[in-house]
């Protein structure tokens, strides 16, 4: 059983800034990619960010500039650290993380609002 836990969500007004934080448990051998999706409604749920298990990573680029994912693979823990946050951004959040062996998995979603 794998489980993605996130963290770090929340409510903020237009050019402030939210770490985001998703930590996986379980039975894990190795995590290879892990990344983040959003979905706003109505929308698809999109890829914001995503990196390897060498640290390589790429971005939407609506959030080239802003957002930066990183990784702690000692935690099996990443992040996505948002700044110059706009209302565009206003979506919930999933973390998504590549197992090896048992595939990918999806956290259960926090909500990121970005109003004044």
């Amino acid at each position: 059983q794998v489980q993605l836990v996130e963290s770090g969500g929340g409510l903020v007004q237009p050019g402030g800034s939210l770490r985001l934080s998703c930590a996986a448990s379980g039975s894990i051998f190795r995590v290879k990619t892990m990344g983040w999706y959003r979905q706003a409604p109505g929308k698809e749920r999109e890829l914001v960010a995503a990196i390897s298990s060498g640290g390589n990573s790429n971005y939407a680029d609506s959030v080239k500039g802003r957002f930066t994912i990183s990784r702690d693979n000692a935690q099996n823990t990443v992040y996505l650290q948002m700044n110059s946050l706009k209302p565009e951004d206003t979506a919930v959040y999933y973390c998504n993380a590549d197992f090896a062996f048992v595939g990918g998995y999806w956290g259960q979603g926090t909500q990121v609002t970005v109003s004044s």
